[in-house]
């Protein structure tokens, strides 16, 4: 009976998701804002963990700040929704990528670290084009 429950435990481990762990945090917040992580939607707080698939939703009325481990830093505009598609960043090199996705709304980019490992290190995914970024700042409207 231990050698199925070491193996169930051991199956367990193979398929459960990484723990990713912590991306970025929110540093500020207006209006109506949520982050939504799978199914569920959490309203936005100052501080609240940010990790790899999270959306960041605003409404008519929403805005919100985000500040990465890379110190790439987002500005989220009312009625928007950012998707963090990837994030990968080592701190001992410096070095990563970063793709996130603005299904509509408004981003102004500030970026960090990330944008500086190579070519195609951060992306900027919008429903017509996708933007390389190199050490730059921008702002990205997409409208419905």
């Amino acid at each position: 009976m231990v050698r199925g429950s070491l193996f169930l435990a051991l199956l367990a481990t193979l398929i459960s998701p990484p723990d990713v762990g912590e991306i970025g945090r929110i540093k500020s917040r207006i209006g109506t804002a949520a982050v939504e992580r799978g199914t569920a939607s959490i309203t936005a707080s100052i501080g609240q963990e940010l990790v790899p698939g999270d959306w960041l939703v605003t409404g008519k009325d929403g805005q919100m700040s985000v500040t990465f481990v890379d110190n790439t830093r987002f500005a989220v505009g009312p009625d928007s929704r950012i998707g963090l598609k990837k994030f990968e960043y080592d701190p001992t090199t410096q070095k990563g990528s970063f793709i996130a996705k603005v299904e509509r709304g408004s981003i102004a980019v500030v970026s960090g670290r990330i944008s500086k490992s190579g070519r195609d290190a951060e992306q900027i995914e919008t429903p017509d084009s996708v933007l390389d970024v190199n050490g730059t700042r921008f702002i990205v409207v997409v409208r419905k």
